[in-house]
């Protein structure tokens, strides 16, 4: 294991320049945000009511709220960090159709969380909205907690997508790509070696008869000309 001897040799070494990556930083806030929902609602999610010990949802004693929440948390906060795992191996990928498939699955999910927390921020804000005050003797703390940081989600899962779209535009196959300049398709393109070097074309000598070099016939024939055929008269 190599260990940095200086601070610019920490800098620059692999794991802090994965760190520092936009889709990593991003990856991370959105594993934090989903793993704070997850844990808020799971440990002071469910109350009890002053006038009774059965314990019930802080959002509106909606249970279903706080099951979303602590679900869809869990379920994101394991999709950041699987995909920040295939993220550290991504250079190692050698398949570039399987690259290809890997970042545009990233960008569906990411799109899929958007809607998802989209959706949940405005079910448990309306929850949390009707939900009477000072119904629940502990809990409203970590309510606020799980809409707020359930808002904070779909600003980071979209700056995800975004990320994840420029990565696809990015890595397009060459062949098919668009040209920005030319606005036209670039289909092949010639090496330096090739547009630099002008082709050898053999030099006429006329006393030398071989034509290995050239592509022309060694055996040259005069063009026919077409007979004219005389028809008798009836």
């Amino acid at each position: 294991m190599h260990i940095p001897e200086s601070l610019q040799d920490l800098a620059d070494s692999e794991a802090v320049q994965f760190l520092k990556r936009p889709k990593t930083i991003t990856r991370i806030c959105a594993g934090i945000f989903a793993l704070i929902i997850f844990s808020s609602l799971l440990t002071d999610g469910y109350q009890n009511k002053t006038d009774s010990s059965q314990l019930h949802c802080v959002l509106n004693s909606n249970n279903t709220a706080c099951s979303f929440s602590v679900g869809a948390g869990l379920l994101a906060f394991l999709c950041c960090l699987a995909f920040l795992v295939l993220d550290a191996h991504e250079g190692r990928i050698a398949s570039t159709r399987f690259k290809s498939a890997f970042q545009l699955l990233d960008f569906i999910l990411a799109v899929l969380w958007t809607a998802v927390w989209f959706v949940g921020f405005c079910f448990l804000a309306n929850q949390w909205q009707h939900s009477p005050p000072k119904h629940f003797l502990l809990g409203s703390s970590s309510a606020k907690v799980a809409v707020t940081f359930a808002f904070f989600s779909i600003l980071i899962w979209i700056s995800q997508a975004y990320l994840a779209l420029q990565d696809l535009q990015n890595d397009a196959p060459v062949p098919y790509k668009r040209s920005l300049d030319e606005r036209g398709v670039v289909l092949t393109s010639l090496s330096p070696s090739s547009a630099a070097s002008p082709v050898n074309t053999p030099s006429p000598d006329p006393h030398n008869l071989s034509y290995t070099g050239s592509g022309l016939s060694p055996y040259l024939s005069t063009p026919k000309v077409p007979r004219l055929a005389m028809m008798p008269d009836d």
